[in-house]
């Protein structure tokens, strides 16, 4: 029998699958190398972020977050601050824990107004800095992010808000073109 006679007797959806595989397998070769930070960044200290607000566990939820985003999602190991091909640094200029979003009742009325969603806002300055070069790689002053949450719920709004604020900097580090 001869090869094109048994490519016929296969299902079609079996040669769809294999059709599709191979174009997948093959997918896998492919890799984007614009953008991203430069080919000698390889390692990253993060500077404990100056802390302009009377939340004082900031700077360290901060410290931790961005160490964790930059080893895993960007691919650089720590190092300390002298060695470091780069340096993330900033100040967190302004905490907002308590802002209310939405509310139920009326003021003209005489209802009770009750706030129904809750906001976390927080104000950073941040930069990443090629200590080789000597120049900013990326640089974000007045980066607000914001974490909604429902009433006593602070924490998993300020969560929120730190993970919008981490994909911020990994966003900012990629788009270096």
């Amino acid at each position: 029998m001869q090869r094109h006679d048994r490519l016929k007797q296969i299902p079609g959806l079996v040669r769809l699958l294999v059709s599709a595989s191979a174009l997948y397998l093959g997918g896998c070769l492919y890799h984007f190398t614009g953008g991203g930070l430069p080919a000698g960044i390889r390692t990253v200290a993060i500077v404990p972020f100056d802390n302009l607000t009377p939340e004082p566990t900031l700077t360290q939820e901060i410290t931790r977050a961005v160490r964790e985003a930059v080893e895993s999602r960007l691919g650089l190991r720590a190092a300390g601050e002298e060695q470091a091909d780069a340096l993330v640094k900033g100040s967190i200029q302004r905490y907002d824990p308590d802002m209310p979003l939405a509310f139920t009742g009326s003021t003209t009325n005489s209802q009770q107004v009750e706030v129904t969603k809750r906001m976390v806002q927080i104000t950073v300055n941040v930069e990443i800095f090629d200590q080789k070069q000597g120049k900013s790689l990326w640089k974000r002053d007045g980066l607000v992010v914001q974490g909604e949450y429902d009433p006593n719920q602070e924490a998993k709004g300020r969560k929120v808000a730190l993970d919008k604020l981490i994909n911020e900097i990994v966003d900012g580090a990629q788009s270096q073109w």
